[in-house]
Formats: structure tokens, C-alpha cells, sequence
């Protein structure tokens, strides 16, 4: 997801990170990787790249069927996608807008599940229609119910990045409503994602008067790159798959101005119960403690879990990758 300019700050929520953000920007920082840590994202780059996967599109519907546009998933190890012992990984990116290549370390940090990715409509290989009125939650609702259909996926675990964690609570708030629905989402992990959009603007602004506090002779550039890598992600160089899903953004339907007034609501009294969850949050995020906290007030359901990972922010995934996949794995592997 991104959010609305502020002064001169460009910034994309994944609910995500400055979208131009360093291309420009050479800020010296005394934040640094091991040279074993540099070694494992490098050698995560490298093998998701070679792993078993089946790419493709499905037509979704708009304007009451009158039309279809296609959007692009990425299958990771299709042999297994019907695995009883290891269900796969329904992966939503965040954005609005921001597709799914930078979710593809998953691939090697949990090296066993198959995993399915795809764009959502606006962004990366999907089809980018102009005419905002085409996009809203619900339609993605709808798309991933379809997508899901196509590939013959009806057991599975689902995990939401950022604002892909929105979309995750509303796909499982819509089939706890739906009675005729018979897809079994065993469990979720919600990442980075917040409750309340309104809220996390706020935020955003508080974050960067503390970081201009500090130097008030900061250029628009350096106060980006000072919120990048305290905030967003806390590596000195932006993470090529990072900077590859902001290079094939959407820019039709994207950031917080899409979904500008979102505030999570629990599903009808009458709904089944939602699948269990642990909902995680980096130490720096900037998807605030209490919008990820008040998960708990909509979720019809009393299994949630809470996870703070220390020393990450917004991407944990691409800061402490070993760390992330070990969480993501034991979690899942608790409700196969």
C-alpha cells in the first residue's frame, strides 16, 4: 500500500515502502549485514530463481461480467499442491499495487510447500485497467476465490503481507459468511498488516517529525532513505526483489489513497468461525502496535497469536529471512 505525498515524501505502502525511493540517494548509515547474512540473501535470490514452478493467467470478471482482464499467478512446486501433510501457502502481496516479487524468497526460506503467488489485477504481469472504478477489496476478494477454483486449491494456509494481509482478512471473513463455501483455510499469518489505514498515516507522519527532529537540514531525499531503512526495510541496499516489485507497480489503483478510509470490521454474528492466526509485526514497523494489536477486536475467533520480531521492521521476511521461515513453518505445520 502507499501513502498519500507528504512535504516532498513519495511513499508506497507494501502496506509497503517509498516507491522511487533510492534510486537517488546514497546515505551513509552505520547499519550493516554480516557477510553471513549477505550470504543468505544472496544465495535466497538465487535458488528461488531455480525452483519447480508453473506460471499462468485466469480471467476475472468486472462491471457485472461485461468484461474480463486477466491477472498472472506463479505456482512454486505444483507436485506438492495437493500435499495432506504440508498444505500450501496461499501469498498475497501488499500494495495496493505492489506485485508479488518480492514475497518470492519464500520459495527457499520455507523450502518444502508448494506456494502460490499472483498479481493482482493493476500490477506486474496482470492486466492494468484504467478505470479506477474496476478495483475495490472485494473484487480481489472475488479474483482470489476464482484463481483458487482454477487451480483446483481447496485446502490450504494463507499468509497476507502488509496490505495483502487486509485482503487476507477480508477472503477469510467472506467464507466464514458464505454457508455454501467449501474451501478449507486451515490457519493465516498476517504480516505487517494493520487494521486501521487511517491510523497508520498518522503514524507515518509521527515516524518522520521524530526522524527530522534529529536533522533538520535533512534533504526530502535523505529523510526517504532515513525512513527506509529504520521503518521499512533495515539493509543497507535496497533488496533487488524489493526494488523489482516497485519498478512494475500499478498506477491506476494504488497506496493508501485506494483504500484511504479502510478500518477492519468483524464478520456478521451469524459466521462460522475464521481459521486461527498469528499476526506479526516488526519491532520498527511502521504498521503501528495498536493497529496490529486491534486485530484481535475483529477476528471471530479467540486463537490469535501475537509475534514481535525483534530488529525488523516492514520486511522482516527480507531482514532476518532464517528467523522468519522458521516462524512461518512451525506455525503452519501446527495446523496441517
Amino acid at each position: 500500500m502507499m501513502v498519500k505525498n507528504f512535504r516532498t515524501i513519495s511513499a508506497v505502502l507494501s502496506i509497503s515502502t517509498l516507491l522511487a525511493l533510492h534510486q537517488c540517494c546514497a546515505l551513509t548509515t552505520t547499519l550493516y549485514l554480516s557477510s553471513k547474512g549477505r550470504q543468505l540473501l544472496k544465495s535466497s535470490l538465487h535458488a528461488f530463481k531455480a525452483t519447480t514452478a508453473n506460471e499462468g493467467y485466469v480471467e476475472v470478471p468486472r462491471s457485472n461480467g461485461s468484461t474480463t482482464h486477466q491477472i498472472a499467478y506463479r505456482v512454486v512446486r505444483p507436485m506438492n499442491l495437493s500435499s495432506r501433510q504440508a498444505a500450501p501457502i496461499i501469498a498475497l502481496h501488499g500494495g495496493p499495487s505492489i506485485p508479488s516479487n518480492y514475497l518470492y524468497p519464500l520459495e527457499t526460506i520455507v523450502p518444502y510447500r508448494s506456494i502460490v503467488f499472483h498479481d493482482q489485477l493493476g500490477c506486474g504481469k496482470s492486466d492494468e485497467p484504467k478505470d479506477p472504478s474496476l478495483y475495490s477489496i472485494r473484487d480481489s476478494v472475488q479474483d482470489l476465490k476464482i484463481l483458487l477454483k482454477k487451480l483446483g486449491v481447496r485446502r490450504f494456509h494463507l499468509y497476507g503481507q502488509s496490505y495483502g494481509g487486509i485482503l487476507a482478512f477480508e477472503y477469510m471473513k467472506s467464507i466464514a459468511e458464505d454457508e455454501k463455501s467449501d474451501v478449507e483455510c486451515l490457519s493465516a499469518i498476517l504480516s505487517g498488516a494493520p487494521t486501521n489505514v487511517p491510523e497508520i498515516e498518522k503514524e507515518f507522519i509521527r515516524l518522520l517529525d521524530e526522524l527530522e527532529k534529529n536533522d533538520d537540514s535533512v534533504s526530502g531525499d535523505e529523510l526517504n532513505e532515513m525512513f527506509r531503512i529504520n521503518h521499512q526495510c533495515r539493509l543497507p541496499e535496497m533488496p533487488e526483489v524489493l526494488a523489482e516489485s516497485y519498478a512494475h507497480a500499478g498506477t491506476v489503483w494504488r497506496g493508501t489513497d485506494a483504500i484511504s478510509d479502510y478500518v477492519a470490521q468483524p464478520p456478521s454474528k451469524i459466521a462460522a468461525r475464521m481459521p486461527s492466526a498469528l499476526i506479526m509485526r516488526g519491532e520498527f514497523d511502521f504498521v503501528s502496535e495498536s493497529s496490529v494489536e486491534a486485530w484481535k477486536d475483529v477476528f471471530n475467533t479467540k486463537f490469535l497469536r501475537y509475534k514481535t520480531l525483534e530488529g525488523c521492521s516492514h520486511h522482516a521476511m527480507l531482514e532476518n529471512g532464517a528467523l522468519y521461515g522458521e516462524i512461518l513453518d512451525s506455525y503452519f505445520g501446527e495446523y496441517d
